[in-house]
């Protein structure tokens, strides 16, 4: 077996250490401890798909059609159904040749990067941000400018902090908006800073964008693609894992210039052959559904927000309020100052799993997520527990 870490590429030494993978060794020595486990520390929707995905993967199970290679012109369908889905929400007339079927929007990030980039360039991304993000830009063999995201920009970055010369020599820009972990969201005028930015640098504008749909109180998200000149040099990543609950699935679609997405199917041909055809048409059927399911859902989500804040609140432990996602990004309660070292210990001690901010870029340090993956009366009780264990002599 080959274990020194000197056989290790130089991209898999680069690799930061993984949050994820760090919790669940968490959750793992809690379960072992006899602790029940309320697990709020990874953003696996618990709500179920459309009924009607359901039973179009059924189907496609037993449909021999389904059971070879996906090529490119297999994926018409779901390009067609998510150029009307855009169109339907953003007004967008995309054609097919804009879009591009994925394995996940976490797919379409890294093989976009490797499409776009040379090992060396540079460029520019938030922090904190959704870990992959790091790990991506590590394989790609990238240099890094940060962007923070602070509370008092609305977890926006300041594109005017950006020295004129990292601009010039970077590449694209990655953003997340509504925003993982932060929950921060962005205006349609943010937009049109953003791209007026890129276009005075010629840069890239990469928006991933699977919470679209999760918004509340009156926010509805908009698209970077519907800001005027974004499609000269944007792409815009999505997904059915948050809006439709198809984490599992693995599928989305990449929208955007057509240069662009060229670049990425090239890339992405010798290396898979699309989503299985049975989950493309459980995409297409969830695409297809009534959009007031993907409504209400959200509202379930407001409604366990609400639940949460408010036992916090009780504990005197106060954390912005969020329009969108399905996080809350709060800050560490108690004194506490080591992100990881907080959260392991919580999970060990209560089976409380939460996300230590710093694993979401050194910016998270002093912040914790949770993720609003149970239902308002489970909330309470995590939130209660950590009360207690802080209160604890």
């Amino acid at each position: 077996m080959i274990a020194a870490r000197s056989r290790l590429s130089r991209r898999a030494a680069a690799l930061p250490r993984n949050v994820f993978l760090a919790m669940d060794a968490a959750k793992a020595g809690a379960r072992a401890r006899g602790q029940a486990i309320i697990d709020l520390s990874i953003g696996s929707s618990d709500l179920p798909p459309p009924e009607a995905a359901l039973a179009a993967l059924e189907s496609a199970v037993r449909d021999p059609g389904t059971h070879g290679y996906a090529l490119y012109e297999a994926s018409r369908p779901l390009r067609l159904a998510a150029a009307t889905w855009m169109n339907r929400r953003f007004g967008l007339a995309l054609g097919l040749d804009e879009i591009l079927a994925l394995i996940g929007s976490q797919e379409g990030l890294a093989h976009l990067l490797l499409a776009l980039t040379d090992p060396g360039d540079l460029v520019l991304a938030p922090d904190p941000a959704y870990p992959s993000y790091f790990g991506a830009f590590a394989l790609a063999g990238l240099e890094v400018h940060a962007m923070p995201l602070s509370l008092e920009r609305g977890f926006l970055p300041d594109f005017s902090a950006v020295p004129r010369a990292v601009a010039r020599q970077a590449k694209l820009v990655v953003l997340n908006y509504p925003n993982n972990p932060t929950a921060g969201v962005a205006s349609p005028a943010f937009w049109r800073e953003a791209v007026a930015f890129c276009t005075a640098y010629d840069l890239v504008l990469v928006h991933d964008f699977p919470y679209s749909e999760m918004t509340f109180s009156g926010y509805k998200a908009p698209s970077a693609l519907e800001t005027p000149g974004a499609l000269e040099r944007t792409v815009e990543l999505h997904s059915l894992s948050k809006s439709h609950h198809m984490g599992g699935f693995r599928v989305g679609w990449a929208a955007g210039n057509a240069d662009l997405i060229a670049a990425l199917a090239a890339v992405k041909a010798p290396i898979d052959f699309n989503p299985y055809l049975g989950i493309q048409r459980a995409a297409v059927a969830a695409l297809e559904s009534d959009p007031a399911r993907v409504r209400a859902d959200a509202a379930r989500l407001e409604a366990r927000r609400d639940a949460v804040l408010g036992a916090m609140r009780r504990m005197n432990w106060n954390a912005p309020v969020p329009a969108a996602s399905m996080y809350v990004w709060a800050p560490l309660p108690g004194g506490e100052t080591d992100s990881f070292a907080f959260c392991e210990r919580l999970c060990l001690e209560t089976g409380v799993a939460l996300a230590p901010g710093r694993g979401f870029g050194e910016r998270g340090e002093g912040w914790v997520r949770l993720a609003l993956v149970r239902e308002p009366a489970e909330l309470e009780a995590a939130v209660e527990r950590i009360a207690r264990w802080l209160s604890a002599p």
